[in-house]
């Protein structure tokens, strides 16, 4: 099986000509001429990023998500690479309904029919790892209902163990392949399939974000019902709203646009720098719109975390980059050690000014974030700056931010719509209100050790005045050894000069 697939993966990479791209760094050109004569029959009127988008969409769904993520490592890959990687869609066909059936009865121990009220044999939506069916629960409640794929596990370990040959393959004959990192690249994949593949993770996500943002007037997540949930099947609250691609769609029901897209703005940083954990995978097809303006999320298979470091950290670049302090940038990255401590702190607030000071000042419209991040990553690459894992799905969420920005308005200014939030909570990360918060969230403690303290504070005396005694006493046996060793040390000296004495005397007696 193993090798059918690892046939199907050569033929089709030779039929699309990627080979050329491992040939192409062939600086004398002799090998590519050697090839060519042997594949003789073979023209290409593509370029070379739209073959590999082909070939990957070929040979299944698997390696499609695998060019999704690619087209997140910027600071890997080649520009052209990246932004053609970035078209991959996950369209696969759904798989058929006696199959979801049978998955669902074998987990329920029941037919479907028999735990929901009502479900709907035709899916709405399918994946490469699962598909959607909408239901009703016996109350009525309106559902949907996420089935896993069946036997995509052992698909999945095929195409990973191949994909982890290939990496190794790579890095040994291509010269670029030890900078592409291909190993990390695919060992990164790995986990967030494997993260994908765990429904209660997904549930587990979903009811998180739900919390974070209750009663939130910009965002609205599914309730998940997790009496119907596990490993393989996902039930949550069935969503009413319109795509958020539609645009025309969303004009006729009345909704502002200019204000939708500033809402997405002030989620996108109240997830990352209020609550430190954000939504991934904000592409159009995960985002609907509500009657009223809300945000509706929907596929929590991707989420991403910062802890408090990270984000203090990236909310002082930000403002940082806000104020246009370009060296204030430059030595936080040097401060954090993302950058060699050796590196000069004026060049590299040269190439960072060099690359941001065009992107003020200007609407949306006239900016790509794409490729102002590309050019900050060739400049990290030049500094030997090394990119951060937890901060490449924060790169991804915010170029799906341009993209829905520009869909809504392409007027919006980002950085003036997220300037004001990024220094309120500044504010409250280390002004008078964070005191204040520190305060509140210590007095229980406080209140269980105040009582206490007395006591816990003759104990230290009491424990201080024996630590000291026993010193003493230590000081004490010290010297009383020293004295011995100094009396022994006395009377071998005087023996040895006895010896002496009895050794001269003899000799000049003879």
């Amino acid at each position: 099986m193993r090798l059918l697939r690892l046939a199907k993966i050569v033929s089709v990479s030779l039929r699309f000509g990627l080979d050329r791209m491992i040939l192409d760094a062939d600086s004398s050109g002799r090998l590519a001429r050697i090839w060519n004569r042997v594949f003789f029959w073979r023209s290409f009127d593509e370029s070379r990023s739209v073959r590999l988008r082909l070939a990957l969409e070929s040979l299944g769904p698997i390696f499609v998500k695998f060019g999704q993520m690619l087209s997140t490592r910027r600071d890997l890959l080649p520009p052209d690479l990246a932004d053609e990687l970035a078209l991959l869609q996950d369209r696969v066909p759904p798989f058929p309904t006696e199959q979801a059936l049978a998955v669902l009865q074998d987990f329920y121990g029941k037919p479907v029919d028999d735990v929901f009220r009502r479900f709907e044999r035709t899916p709405v939506a399918s994946a490469s790892v699962a598909q959607v069916h909408f239901a009703e629960l016996p109350d009525g409640t309106e559902v949907a209902v996420k089935v896993l794929r069946p036997g995509i596990e052992h698909v999945i370990a095929h195409d990973l163990a191949l994909l982890e040959v290939a990496a190794v393959v790579l890095e040994k004959i291509w010269p670029e392949g030890r900078r592409l990192k291909p190993r990390e690249v695919v060992a990164e994949f790995t986990k967030y399939l494997n993260d994908e593949l765990d429904l209660m993770r997904e549930a587990a996500n979903c009811s998180q974000l739900r919390r974070n943002f209750k009663d939130s007037p910009l965002l609205m997540v599914p309730e998940v019902y997790w009496d119907f949930c596990g490993r393989n099947v996902m039930v949550m609250e069935r969503m009413h709203g319109v795509q958020i691609s539609q645009t025309e769609a969303l004009k006729a029901q009345g909704t502002d646009l200019s204000a939708l897209s500033r809402a997405g703005v002030e989620i996108f940083f109240t997830q990352v720098f209020r609550d430190g954990f954000f939504h991934a995978d904000m592409h159009p097809g995960n985002i609907l719109v509500h009657l009223d303006g809300r945000y509706i999320a929907l596929d929590f298979g991707i989420m991403g975390t910062l802890n408090e470091v990270d984000k203090n950290y990236l909310a002082q670049n930000f403002l940082a980059f806000f104020k246009r302090d370009y060296r204030r940038v430059a030595l936080a990255h040097i401060e954090a050690g993302w950058v060699p401590a050796k590196t000069r702190v004026d060049e590299f607030e040269a190439a960072i000014r060099t690359v941001c000071e065009p992107i003020f000042d200007k609407p949306l419209k006239d900016i790509s974030f794409g490729k102002t991040l590309l050019r900050l990553f060739q400049t990290a690459r030049r500094f030997e700056m090394e990119v951060q894992p937890q901060l490449v799905l924060l790169q991804k969420t915010l170029l799906n931010i341009e993209g829905l920005g520009r869909q809504l308005d392409p007027e919006l200014d980002l950085w003036k719509t997220a300037k004001p939030f990024l220094e309120r909570w500044m504010n409250d990360q280390m002004g008078w209100r964070a005191l204040v918060r520190g305060i509140q969230d210590e007095a229980p403690s406080w209140a269980g050790t105040l009582p206490q303290l007395p006591r816990l504070v003759h104990h230290a005396l009491n424990d201080s005045g024996k630590q000291y005694a026993a010193q003493q006493q230590r000081l004490l046996e010290l010297q009383r050894l020293q004295r011995r060793q100094g009396r022994l040390l006395g009377l071998v000296g005087v023996f040895a000069l006895a010896l002496l004495a009895i050794e001269v005397w003899r000799l000049l007696g003879l």
